[in-house]
């Protein structure tokens, strides 16, 4: 099995709205050519290109190459087993989830801000 290194934890993710190939090379602990081998493996993943192909990352294609690299490497996916598992149902009971736990924190964040103004 591939090696995902020996650091569990990952980088916090930078408030910039696009990152480079190497930036996100480095937020998810992945080498380069394997992005670019999961974009052709993964329809999720779809970078904006621009001038001489350059791939500029969103912050949604970060999280999700970060879901891509548990399933392959923490979980013990093949590359066929976590395509299935991001299309599926599954996938979007976790966005679902994930959505409700944003909604919840916009709240929390909404309610901190009101005390800290008076």
């Amino acid at each position: 099995m591939l090696d995902p290194g020996e650091n569990n934890e990952l980088p916090p993710i930078p408030g910039k709205r696009y990152f480079t190939i190497g930036e996100v090379s480095q937020l998810c602990d992945v080498k380069p050519h394997v992005l670019r081998y999961w974009e052709q493996e993964f329809p999720q993943l779809k970078p904006v290109k621009r001038r001489g192909n350059r791939r500029y990352y969103q912050r949604q294609d970060v999280l999700t190459i970060r879901q891509i690299r548990a399933l392959l490497y923490e979980q013990g996916f093949t590359i066929t087993g976590a395509r299935q598992r991001l299309e599926g149902s599954e996938a979007k009971e976790d966005q679902t989830q994930f959505k409700l736990l944003v909604k919840q924190m916009i709240v929390e964040l909404e309610d901190v801000l009101r005390v800290l103004k008076s």
